[in-house]
């Protein structure tokens, strides 16, 4: 008994530890004072992140990264709010058969996503940057706000609504007073995992932004020296996304 109570205990904390290892010893790393990120650490301090601060080069990566950050966000909850009411006024297996569609980017490789995205770009003559990205992002961020939205508008109760409607709210009003507050959560939630998102995709980037941001600029340093540097900007990362998704889950009451 203790046998079959133990196990699935081990077996669950090796699984952490391959997850979470990883990201704690980058963290860790970041706060060397030595030049190499390797066992034995001299000592602890801030002086990478310091460096960084000062660096221009990670000043411009994190505003571009900001910028399409919040672009992305922004845009994916808009455009699928409209989506998902669209859906929900359709049939459910005509609204179905929509978001799988519109999960089809999600099944190519990040690889050849890229590469099309920028052979597509460079065909209508759009310049890479911000808006390219923010673009390009909006292919695998907005399947997912538009599926737990429309998840969301199926599960409201409508009396209330009707009940607006019957009281003479324009179809306006009654989506403000009624609609909204129902689903207000949501969209903060969606906002923040398509920006938690956004914060974290390398490949497409690398092809559409034409400058760095904060993942990029990763792989460029590691090209060219290897030094805890590289650990505090993925550090960086790994505090936005994890503060970003953590509130993200908290409005979209995910429960795992």
């Amino acid at each position: 008994m203790s046998g079959a109570w133990l196990l699935p205990r081990v077996y669950a904390l090796a699984v952490l530890a391959f997850l979470v290892l990883p990201l704690l010893l980058c963290v860790l790393f970041s706060f060397t004072t030595g030049n190499s990120a390797a066992f034995p650490i001299p000592s602890l301090g801030l002086g990478w992140y310091g460096r960084l601060a000062e660096s221009p080069q990670f000043r411009a990566a994190a505003w571009t990264t900001a910028q399409i950050t919040l672009g992305c966000g922004t845009a994916a909850t808009a455009i699928g709010l409209a989506t998902a009411l669209g859906l929900e006024r359709l049939s459910r297996r005509a609204a179905v058969l929509i978001l799988l569609t519109l999960c089809l980017p999600l099944m190519a490789p990040p690889l050849v996503l890229g590469l099309s995205l920028l052979t597509f770009f460079n065909f209508i003559g759009l310049k890479l940057g911000v808006t390219a990205t923010v673009l390009a992002h909006l292919l695998f961020t907005l399947p997912i706000v538009t599926s737990v939205l429309y998840a969301r508008l199926s599960t409201m109760d409508k009396a209330a609504l009707e009940a607006a409607r019957d009281l003479g709210a324009s179809p306006g009003r009654a989506f403000v007073t009624v609609t909204l507050p129902v689903i207000g959560p949501s969209l903060i939630g969606c906002m923040l995992i398509a920006m938690a998102l956004s914060l974290d995709d390398f490949v497409i980037a690398f092809f559409t932004t034409g400058s760095n941001t904060l993942s990029t600029l990763i792989w460029g340093m590691m090209r060219t020296t290897l030094n805890p540097g590289i650990n505090a900007v993925g550090s960086c990362i790994i505090a936005i996304s994890v503060v970003i998704t953590a509130v993200a889950f908290k409005f979209t009451r995910y429960r795992g």
